[in-house]
């Protein structure tokens, strides 16, 4: 799905109109056009429902929607360049937090946005059937921000109700309440939208389906989380791709795993990398930026120099001793294709050892490695010790094992943020695992063994296959998330895994001791900005969450 800049600055500046809360009207309406008026016709509705789904982006493939969705778990810890420790360590997360701020301002105005659409959708010109799938759409947008909300912050504010001009009030609103919506808004998304979709980037009824299952596993109806979740893995034409590897394709994109991607534009120039008149705080949206996160220093080392096929590095992040634990790299594919060990020189190196371009310059390993060994190497090794304290805690916070999953060596040059890099939101292995784990609460331990057999199935190294198999006596809560893990790593699911599960706190605590040091039970809901404490009238009804100041 495309996001024209024309179409999308017209819906900005009519909900500039409704919220008055990104942009001073004054300041940019020299139309004098009124959401009124735009959005009662096809294309300015059509522009609507586009700015809709545009919020995606501020959090999927984005360094805030990483921090808010996958630190401060037992998978990572800060790399040297982490602009976020508050949300990756625990340590200072309170309401000041920049990028908590920045998220819950989005996903609110987002919401608002969908208000808008639901209510106007009869008035919008378009046809019956078009107006059908519209609101279907909408109402899927609006459910699964509600989620990120509800889950985040708990029983915050709530409305189905388009706001017009300054709001100075904020409700409590129960989390069931919340969930109530997401259920009714799902269910009119599921009969409403279409199974398949000429537009890739938009939601279709099996995406819708399977969004619904992971709600319903959320809300612990595993019933209804086996059922619909195995309707999407059977009623459609998904399959999981031959190879994981395969998955993370530059050119492999838009394959038969994906139900539903933010997509991002191969024209760089429709990411909106800038635009002060639809981000006048400065924080544009840009293309998929994971290939930057996850990348250690490598162009300082003896034959290498940045390129575009090694990356940009801005070390963010890096992997927690306990993830690296848990492949089995001897039969399990996913290690190699997740992780980048091996880093091949660019440029010779004549002194103190003769480096030829080609030849292995790096190398990053989970494994402990001799001083006899190094001394045997012309190349770079940084072993588990290099990398990690005894106790796990990070050592060397620019040299690591690396996360490769969003690499894009397509880039068209060696200091381009942006990527055209889709970012997965849902994909057939997590529909697998939900029913999996699903079927391991209901008690149906053959049903949940065979799911997660499909998934290990496809990951396992050529003559493996037998050895990547799970029974029953394997299957466990912890290694439901152990597999959710290995296959969904960096994602922007782990948090929300761990919390759904109750086990955020117990795991970070077991096998992060960075986080694990910090967290505290409070730390299932963040803070809730300063800056909306600070704009409201009823802040005695109103208050910030238990812990935070």
């Amino acid at each position: 799905m495309k996001f024209p800049r024309i179409t999308l600055g017209l819906a900005a500046c009519a909900l500039a109109i409704l919220t008055s809360c990104e942009k001073q009207l004054e300041e940019y309406n020299p139309s004098g056009l009124t959401a009124d008026a735009v959005y009662s016709t096809p294309a300015g509705f059509e522009s609507l429902v586009t700015a809709a789904y545009s919020y995606t982006r501020w959090w999927y493939g984005k360094e805030d929607g990483f921090s808010m969705s996958e630190m401060g778990t037992d998978l990572w810890l800060r790399g040297a360049g982490d602009v976020n420790p508050d949300l990756t360590d625990y340590t200072t997360l309170q309401s000041s937090s920049r990028a908590v701020e920045s998220v819950w301002g989005k996903l609110y105005t987002a919401i608002n946005v969908c208000n808008a659409g639901i209510s106007r959708v009869g008035t919008s010109g378009l046809t019956a059937p078009q107006q059908t799938v519209r609101e279907g759409e909408l109402r899927f947008l609006r459910a699964f921000y509600y989620w990120h909300i509800v889950e985040s912050w708990g029983g915050v504010h709530f409305t189905t109700t388009e706001t017009n001009g300054v709001q100075t009030t904020a409700n409590r609103t129960p989390v069931e309440t919340f969930y109530k919506q997401i259920f009714e808004d799902l269910t009119i998304a599921v009969a409403n939208l279409p199974v398949t979709t000429a537009d890739y980037g938009r939601v279709t009824k099996p995406a819708a389906e399977a969004f619904l299952a992971k709600m319903y596993l959320t809300r612990g109806d595993n019933q209804q989380a086996a059922a619909l979740a195995q309707k999407v893995i059977s009623g459609y034409s998904y399959a999981l791709q031959p190879s994981y590897a395969s998955l993370w394709s530059m050119t492999n994109l838009e394959n038969k795993e994906i139900l539903w991607a933010v997509n991002y534009s191969k024209e760089l120039t429709l990411n909106d990398r800038v635009d002060a008149t639809l981000y006048p705080d400065g924080h544009s949206r840009g293309g998929n930026n994971g290939h930057l996160l996850w990348l250690m220093k490598y162009d300082d080392q003896p034959g290498m120099v940045r390129d575009i096929a090694n990356g940009r590095p801005f070390n963010r992040f890096m992997p927690s001793r306990y993830l690296l634990s848990l492949f089995d790299e001897t039969k399990d594919s996913r290690y190699a294709a997740t992780f980048k060990t091996v880093w091949f020189a660019n440029t010779a190196v004549t002194t103190p050892n003769r480096i030829a371009v080609g030849d292995t310059a790096i190398v990053a390993t989970k494994r402990a490695v001799s001083a006899t060994v190094r001394a045997s190497k012309k190349y770079r090794i940084f072993d588990t010790n290099d990398m990690y304290n005894a106790n796990g805690t990070g050592k060397n916070r620019l040299q690591y094992v690396c996360l490769r999953k969003f690499d894009d060596p397509t880039r068209p040059t060696l200091q381009e943020e942006q990527s055209a890099r889709d970012a997965y939101v849902i994909r057939l292995a997590d529909v697998y695992l939900i029913a999996a784990e699903a079927q391991f609460k209901l008690g149906n331990l053959p049903q949940a063994v065979a799911l997660i057999n499909t998934v290990r199935e496809r990951a396992a190294l050529p003559s493996k296959v037998a050895d990547m198999r799970i029974t029953a006596n394997d299957l466990s809560l912890s290694f439901i998330l152990d597999e959710r893990a290995r296959e969904l790593a960096g994602e922007q699911t782990r948090w929300f895994d761990l919390k759904r599960t109750n086990q955020l706190v117990d795991r970070v605590k077991a096998n992060n001791p960075e986080a694990g040091a910090s967290i505290q039970a409070y730390h299932t809901l963040r803070p809730i900005p300063q800056r909306q404490l600070d704009a409201i009238l009823n802040g005695n009804e109103f208050t910030q969450n238990q812990g935070y100041r």
